[in-house]
């Protein structure tokens, strides 16, 4: 079955979303800094200490983000206030420096989660299903390389195929007990697993935080650019996920792996 010209527009656009620069990149070009110089000034633990951080904040935003949603039909998300919020606690966390992390980054990772979800039901997805909120939890692995990546782990298919198994028992871990019990081995492996790709992305934007003069409104920026990586993966990723429901998994990855990068 052919995809219909919109469905291989968007999914043109999805692409396009998914395997464009990542967030170091991004904030590279927005500071006009490279980013390495912030990583310089990180403690020797920092990175040790950023998983911990970051697998502390997706267990914590699991159930706040999803129990807050206004559950009503499709509609437009709302990802200018979601960066207005994020924005707020960045201006925070930059005024305080690396000490306010572990504080700062539940709660942007919480309205990040609310606003992923907020993409999800635009693309016509149940929020109330537990496949679509591990999919939205799933969206915090897409966009950054794993330090075991190499080129063919780094893709968007590649991603999801190192978690389907996890997630897939996840799913189903959770449809019988609910989303409240994250102490589950399976959904802390899901967690673990997520929280290694995201920890990246979350080490990247502590270095740029790192570096003299970024201040409150350094801190801002970067957490609005932050968001909007995010927000980016999600409509890609649900987009790809509505045209699966469509067409099937298999025709869809053949139709993504067949447009030429730009």
């Amino acid at each position: 079955m052919a995809l219909q010209p919109k469905d291989w527009e968007d999914l043109k656009i999805a692409r396009q979303l998914l395997e464009n620069q990542g967030i170091a990149v991004k904030i590279t070009h927005m500071l006009g800094t490279p980013i390495e110089k912030g990583f310089e000034m990180l403690p020797g633990n920092w990175r040790e200490r950023v998983g911990d951080v970051t697998r502390s904040a997706l267990t914590k935003a699991i159930d706040m983000a999803i129990s807050t949603m206004n559950h009503a039909p499709v509609q437009t998300p709302s990802n200018r206030w979601h960066k207005i919020a994020v924005a707020a606690t960045g201006g925070i966390g930059g005024f305080f420096g690396l000490a306010a992390l572990a504080a700062e980054l539940p709660i942007s990772t919480t309205i990040m989660l609310r606003s992923i979800a907020d993409v999800a039901r635009s693309e016509g997805e149940d929020i109330d299903s537990t496949a679509s909120q591990l999919a939205c939890l799933e969206v915090f692995a897409l966009g950054g390389k794993s330090a075991n990546d190499n080129a063919a782990e780094s893709g968007y298919f590649a991603v999801r195929a190192a978690l389907a198994r996890t997630l897939s028992k996840a799913t189903e871990y959770v449809a019988q007990k609910g989303i409240a019990q994250k102490s589950a081995p399976a959904l802390v492996r899901l967690i673990v697993q997520i929280a290694e790709r995201f920890s990246i992305q979350v080490s990247e934007k502590a270095a740029a935080q790192a570096l003299p003069a970024i201040g409150a409104a350094g801190g801002a920026l970067i957490n609005t650019l932050f968001i909007d990586h995010f927000q980016d993966m999600a409509r890609g990723h649900f987009i790809i996920r509505r045209l699966e429901r469509q067409y099937g998994p298999e025709i869809v990855r053949e139709a993504y792996e067949a447009i030429p990068e730009a």
